[in-house]
């Protein structure tokens, strides 16, 4: 029975491997170990590729927004490319792991065309991509160690018990190698152990600590309001998040054609075809700058059917139909409705500008602040253009700086920047020294709660109805408990193998006693 579930093994193996159902012909040597070669790469690197789809998940939107620039159409392209992802590298490991079993069971490595085309789409689609993230969106492979801290110590969990299940296969290729190619695979493979297996000497993270010792929970700032729950930069979006106890809006400040700030984040040409209708409005004018249009002109618009006709965040489904309806005649709102809006709730205001003449777009911000008679202490100042002139003429205002180096020449006490661009060590350090340190765009809760060991101060998110829900990290270690699982996990890695490779010796042992006993009977019947 035993034996006619091992035939029955090789024999789909060999099927879906090479689509040769019978036994294959020989191959060289050289041959078969580059395509077991090109199989192993292959999968390590689309596993490769998912992980660094895990980390720019926290920035999807980013890359939808950038999407729509260059087609002019809202897709979910991030889901898209996951998707596509996860496909491969259930492919390639699925793949593998029949190579595994014809190279156990002794089959030549006949690799079909088909998976070598699969491949070949494969390579291109994960460089293409890597080509496209390192000209277009560079921060973000700066954003690789930062989740590292967040995974490291599970990763290597997850590769230890990968290599103890890999182990099998490659002790049976050390019994039956010849001499000089059994010690080039022992070498190789113990190398790779020891690095596995020693590697948590060098991670690092904020959260191997102790319980007592974790920071208080980070505040939270809405970006462009609560995105995820009403269209970005209304006031539906930004009393949303009022619900979340936001401590400031977050938004983004443009000028109309007679200098009235106004909430919209895209700028350039085609500033309002994402999240207007002035295809609708205007279908025969190209608006390329803020100050094409008058406030009246900018209100006519409707800036929020298209957040429930797009669904950016698979959120709409959430909403009641009044909510919905809510939405449907959302406004572009002018930076005075939301200022008044933030005084009476006594919530903050940060806010950047994203004019091409940010100078002169700072005085007249500044000057409507004023006019107006705002709570100067409620306005968190970003731009850097126009610092100055907002200093002299405003000196209520919060100065926040949008770089680590410019905060500590102006000795600043508020820093603004992405979670990505400072080490977690620094954010510790300049807790201590009393500076208040806000990160962002954070809306993944490995992030929040890497930051939340780390001591940030606040967040900027998309998704304060979610991060408002924690009431701890997702995980936290004590170092010493986390030492303790970390050996109690190799020490079992390594019995196990080595239990692993007097078993495969002894099969081998016997594989070849019983084929001497039927070669000897044969030859007695003959």
């Amino acid at each position: 029975m035993l034996c006619q579930g091992y035939l029955c093994c090789r024999f789909f193996s060999r099927g879906f491997y090479s689509c040769h159902w019978t036994d294959s012909s020989d191959q060289t040597r050289k041959c078969r170990c580059l395509l077991f070669s090109a199989v192993t790469l292959m999968s390590l690197l689309s596993l490769c590729w998912l992980y660094m789809c895990f980390v720019m998940s926290n920035d999807q939107q980013d890359f939808n927004e950038e999407l729509f620039k260059f087609l002019n159409l809202w897709v979910n392209g991030f889901m898209v490319l996951v998707i596509i992802s996860a496909v491969l590298v259930g492919y390639c490991i699925l793949l593998l792991l029949f190579a595994l079993i014809q190279v156990a069971s002794g089959e030549q490595l006949l690799l079909h065309w088909f998976h070598k085309i699969v491949f070949c789409f494969g390579v291109i689609f994960v460089t293409v991509l890597v080509l496209v993230i390192s000209i277009k969106w560079t921060e973000e492979w700066q954003a690789i160690p930062t989740s590292l801290q967040a995974t490291a110590p599970f990763l290597q969990f997850g590769a230890v018990g990968a290599l103890t299940l890999l182990s099998p296969f490659v002790f049976q290729r050390v019994h039956l190698a010849k001499p000089r190619s059994k010690v080039l695979i022992a070498v190789v493979f113990l190398v790779v152990s020891v690095v596995i297996f020693l590697c948590p000497l060098l991670i690092l993270s904020p959260c191997l600590i102790h319980w007592e010792e974790l920071p208080e929970k980070p505040k939270l700032i809405g970006h462009r309001g609560a995105p995820m729950l009403g269209p970005e930069n209304t006031m539906m979006s930004f009393n949303r998040c009022l619900e979340c106890g936001v401590i400031a809006f977050e938004t983004d400040v443009q000028l109309s054609k007679k200098r009235i700030p106004f909430l919209m984040h895209d700028h350039g040409e085609g500033f309002l075809l994402r999240t207007t209708n002035v295809k609708d409005k205007f279908p025969n004018e190209n608006f390329s700058n803020s100050t094409n249009l008058t406030m009246a002109q900018l209100q006519t618009l409707n800036a929020g059917e298209w957040f429930l006709k797009t669904d950016p965040y698979g959120t709409v489904s959430l909403l009641s139909e009044e909510e919905r309806e809510t939405a449907r005649n959302q406004t572009i709102p002018s930076l005075l409705e939301l200022l008044k809006f933030a005084q009476q709730h006594n919530t903050s205001v940060l806010f950047d500008l994203k004019g091409e003449n940010q100078e002169n777009d700072a005085q007249d911000t500044v000057e409507t602040i004023l006019k107006q008679g705002i709570d100067q202490r409620l306005i968190l100042w970003l731009p850097t253009s126009g610092r100055d002139n907002a200093k002299m003429r405003a000196p209520g205002f919060i100065q926040v700086y949008g770089n680590e180096s410019e905060r500590a020449k102006h000795n600043g006490h508020y820093l603004n920047v992405k979670y990505s661009m400072l080490k977690m060590e620094k954010i510790r350090d300049l807790r201590k020294q009393n500076v208040t340190v806000n990160l962002w765009v954070v809306n993944e809760r490995w992030l929040f709660s890497l930051l939340w060991c780390a001591g940030a101060s606040s967040v900027t998110t998309n998704a304060c109805h979610l991060l408002k829900e924690m009431d701890r990290p997702d995980w936290v270690l004590a170092p010493s408990t986390y030492m303790i699982i970390w050996i109690l996990v190799d020490v079992s890695s390594a019995l196990i193998m080595m239990a692993l490779f007097h078993w495969t010796k002894h099969c081998l042992c016997l594989q070849e006693s019983n084929a001497n006993e039927r070669e000897l009977f044969l030859t007695r019947i003959g």
